[in-house]
């Protein structure tokens, strides 16, 4: 590791980090990310830090959180010190650090960005310092043509020539290669991983690049926790947190993390996002586009690439309400998908040469409710959550809910009943080479 952990990092490691590295045994669970936001909060207004739970004052601390988690299970956690020393020296032996969001390196654009849905620790390998480096985000499909490719190396060695970071998820296809071509012309790039992060910097290609200090490799999860889709799904928004704006190569309508990540942003976040404005079209660009994503104005030189960059944070697409999470209306929610034939009318044409009259808005609705499945149900959700996070009655959201399960979106879990994303309809964001186990289907 390149530094020593902080006070605070190391409460927070004990408290909300699995500590793979360190034993797989604890008696309870980690706090998960609203229950550590939670405690923080807590801690926050009694003016206390998370590292005070490991001072004198602890037990009375501890005491006073019972409010916001359960005594005996702070306690637990607080006393793995020994898995949290075995993890460390792992890590350290493999050039991995990690810092949390009370540490000063931090990446303040995250916090500045995310607020509270920015991750509570960030794993890494590499230079700290190219994460608070300007940058394009550039995402994509894994499965495309070399055309796309061409053209994804064309501008990330623009941007990287800009003096840009180029930032992406490393996934196989367009994030690859864009990260590749930055690196090539002696740019910098960021790789935000959904897992295998301690596998992937021992990759040989990859640790000269990271020595040099212009390959970071980060993930928000465990650097020895496996892939899993819905990891993949949620680190999406710190790949457009990274960077000044996020460039869409290619997506799919109502398919996959490139889609719904870049929904995320236009819906929730402050990122501009932009989309290939060059060669063959896809109904999931124009989707985009019609949701608030602007076109690449395809810079053809470093300044011109500054010039299109400078100001984008200043000027963020319009936001997403709620409420117009289910009126898109019009031209926005009229075409069919071409990539789902069963999936009615999605952005675009209308199906059939259907008047606006004709529209079957109850079908509408639940293909937005489809578009938005992958983040809805990241973590499984009981029925009355979903309905409430949604604003509607629970016999409409349990309507949406089984038929989301029989088209195959999401899985059923038994005591208590709560649904989840499958995460075999969402493989095509994983990493090259990822085969889920036995385990990972479950």
């Amino acid at each position: 590791m390149t530094s020593e952990l902080s006070p605070n990092t190391q409460a927070i490691l004990l408290l909300a980090a699995p500590l793979i590295a360190g034993g797989s045994s604890r008696k309870a669970p980690c706090l998960s990310a609203g229950e550590y936001r939670k405690l923080a909060g807590f801690l926050h207004r009694i003016q206390a830090e998370p590292a005070d739970l490991l001072g004198p004052e602890a037990d009375r601390l501890i005491g006073e959180c019972r409010g916001s988690i359960e005594r005996d299970r702070l306690k637990s956690l607080l006393n793995r010190g020994f898995q949290l020393a075995q993890a460390v020296e792992r890590w350290r032996t493999r050039a991995i650090w990690v810092i949390s969001r009370a540490d000063a390196d931090y990446p303040k654009k995250l916090k500045d960005r995310l607020k509270t849905d920015a991750p509570i620790l960030l794993y890494g390998c590499g230079a700290k310092e190219v994460l608070h480096t300007p940058g394009l985000a550039i995402v994509g499909s894994r499965n495309v043509d070399e055309p796309l490719l061409n053209y994804t190396h064309d501008v990330a060695s623009t941007a990287s020539k800009a003096g840009r970071t180029v930032i992406s998820g490393a996934a196989k296809g367009v994030d690859q290669a864009a990260m590749r071509a930055a690196l090539e012309v002696g740019g910098k790039a960021t790789g935000v991983l959904a897992g295998d992060l301690e596998r992937t910097t021992m990759n040989r290609e990859h640790r000269n690049l990271l020595l040099e200090e212009r390959l970071v490799l980060i993930s928000p999860y465990d650097p020895g926790a496996r892939f899993q889709v819905g990891h993949a799904m949620q680190r999406n928004k710190t790949i457009y947190a990274l960077a000044d704006a996020g460039l869409v190569v290619n997506a799919e309508v109502n398919k996959g993390g490139t889609w719904a990540g870049a929904l995320e942003q236009l819906k929730k976040y402050s990122s501009t996002v932009y989309v290939r404005s060059t060669g063959n079209s896809c109904d999931g660009l124009k989707a985009l586009c019609a949701l608030g994503a602007k076109p690449w104005p395809n810079p053809s030189d470093p300044a011109g690439f500054e010039e299109v960059l400078s100001g984008a944070f200043a000027s963020p697409s319009p936001q997403l309400t709620q409420t117009d999470f289910f009126e898109l209306g019009g031209e926005q929610s009229t075409s069919h998908s071409s990539e789902d034939s069963e999936s009615g009318l999605a952005i675009g044409e209308s199906a059939e040469g259907n008047s606006d009259a004709e529209i079957d808005y109850a079908e509408e609705l639940y293909q937005n409710v489809h578009s938005w499945a992958p983040m809805i149900f990241a973590e499984p959700r009981t029925l009355a959550t979903v309905a409430e996070q949604l604003k509607v009655t629970k016999p409409t959201a349990d309507v949406w809910i089984k038929r989301l399960v029989a088209d195959g979106v999401l899985v059923r879990q038994a005591k208590p009943v709560r649904y989840v994303v499958c995460q075999e309809s969402l493989l095509e964001n994983a990493p090259a080479g990822y085969s889920p186990s036995a385990a990972d289907k479950n």
